[in-house]
């Protein structure tokens, strides 16, 4: 089992620029690598909201953070963080929101959570293992229409009819629950395989971003950004494809512009700001890390702040 390391972790810290009396919420604790280093710069004051899906991760943070009045570990997926802030009085006062997206490494390296094509195990892949149904039940019930829309859209997998073909001749023969099986069956249903990457990868991303509704917690997450900050607020997102980063960009953009008027119309240029500024360039993990890290080869990191405007 391989050790995790915190992808971009200097990075992203810097980039929320910590406030030593801020209220900061990690969207995605994992295994606690940037809330630990966002608590070490933060003072007295300050208050971090540890937040995960996974029970596994949040007894890590219960454990990590079992002394410290100021840290908060809550269980639950980052879609819901406005009615989370909105219960504890928090809404317009986050200073920094830090979402580091996709499978983290130890889910990765377990193979009883079923997310790895390279070890056997069930073929489970639910963010939160104690609710929902797994990637076997669904596999069991997915017509073919939506089996090739998901492999296509969520892995852009070009042989997604041919997969999605396979993967039904097989189930009617003998249920697919095993990771081993899926992913030699899609190796075979594959005729060009890509040099330096599993013929899976593709489809294991596909089918686990469905279950979990990856994508639409991130939209529904992202719409609330503006009323969870505070003026000045941080938003940091670390994604690792390019579905993800796409929605997190053009999400950027997309408040930067604020309202668009007609030109006859009398505003002042307060009016029309965005809710949000870009701040700076994208950021990618340096060779020295990726070398130490492949796993951070894919990383991109975008950061935006709240501005002082109305939400």
């Amino acid at each position: 089992m391989s050790q995790h390391q915190t992808v971009l972790l200097s990075e992203a810290v810097a980039a929320l620029a910590i406030r030593p009396d801020g209220c900061y919420v990690d969207g995605t604790f994992g295994r606690g690598g940037h809330s630990r280093l966002i608590r070490q710069q933060q003072g007295p004051a300050g208050q971090l909201i540890a937040l995960d899906q996974d029970p596994a991760a949040i007894a890590v943070a219960q454990a990590m953070f079992h002394d410290d009045a100021r840290c908060h570990a809550i269980q639950g997926n980052f879609a819901a963080l406005d009615s989370l802030l909105l219960a504890r009085g928090l809404q317009h006062q986050v200073h920094g929101l830090l979402l580091d997206l996709g499978v983290s490494s130890p889910q990765l390296d377990q193979a009883e959570r079923g997310f790895s094509f390279q070890q056997d195990g069930p073929l489970d892949m639910r963010m939160d293992n104690s609710q929902g149904m797994t990637a076997a039940d669904w596999l069991a019930q997915v017509d073919e229409t939506e089996l090739v829309r998901v492999l296509r859209e969520y892995g852009e997998e070009r042989y997604a009819r041919r997969i999605a073909r396979d993967i039904l001749q097989q189930r009617a023969q003998q249920p697919i629950t095993r990771t081993r099986h899926l992913a030699d069956l899609v190796a075979h249903s594959i005729p060009r395989h890509e040099r330096h990457k599993h013929p899976a990868t593709r489809t294991f991303q596909a089918i686990r971003i469905a279950l979990n509704n990856e994508l639409g917690a991130l939209h529904q997450l992202l719409q609330h950004v503006p009323t969870l900050l505070a003026p000045g607020g941080r938003l940091v997102v670390i994604s690792f494809h390019s579905l993800e980063d796409r929605i997190v960009k053009h999400f950027i953009r997309q408040q930067a512009q604020g309202p668009q008027l007609p030109k006859s119309v009398p505003v002042s240029q307060a009016q029309t700001q965005g809710a949000l500024r870009r701040i700076g360039k994208p950021i990618k993990a340096s060779d020295a890390e990726v070398q130490a890290n492949p796993r951070a080869r894919s990383a991109i990191l975008r950061v935006a702040e709240r501005t002082e405007c109305d939400a």
